[in-house]
């Protein structure tokens, strides 16, 4: 997957805005570039999550698919993360610590959706 953004690109971005209407628009921009999923893709839903969610990859490449444009977003930042990146790479990151350090000032349940996706790619 060509990722448009690196994570330390997108926390750049993320902790220099106060607002959190400005740091969900850019979120939903994040989920609006995230390409199609190939067609070779193993494909996982998340359950947990209120939106219907899926992280597919090819090897080491993700992709995301979700049916809500902040939860789109949610993902990109998520792959954003773990692009490139081994099974065993991914169970050593604290991606929970990375993304709270955004602070995006989500819901109990949008929450309640990255733990899920995080419990999902650390079980790969």
């Amino acid at each position: 997957m060509v990722i448009y953004m690196t994570y330390d690109e997108i926390k750049k971005i993320l902790v220099t805005l106060d607002d959190p209407v400005q740091k969900l628009e850019v979120v939903m921009d994040l989920g609006a570039q995230l390409p199609p999923v190939p067609s070779n893709a193993i494909c996982g839903e998340i359950t947990g999550c209120a939106s219907r969610v899926e992280i597919c990859r090819v090897g080491n490449n993700f992709y995301g698919v979700a049916d809500s444009a902040i939860v789109r977003g949610i993902v990109a930042i998520m792959i954003s993360m773990v692009d490139g990146k081994t099974a065993n790479q991914i169970k050593e990151m604290d991606l929970q610590n990375m993304f709270l350090s955004l602070n995006l000032n989500l819901g109990a349940g949008r929450l309640n959706g990255v733990n899920s996706m995080i419990r999902f790619l650390k079980n790969l």
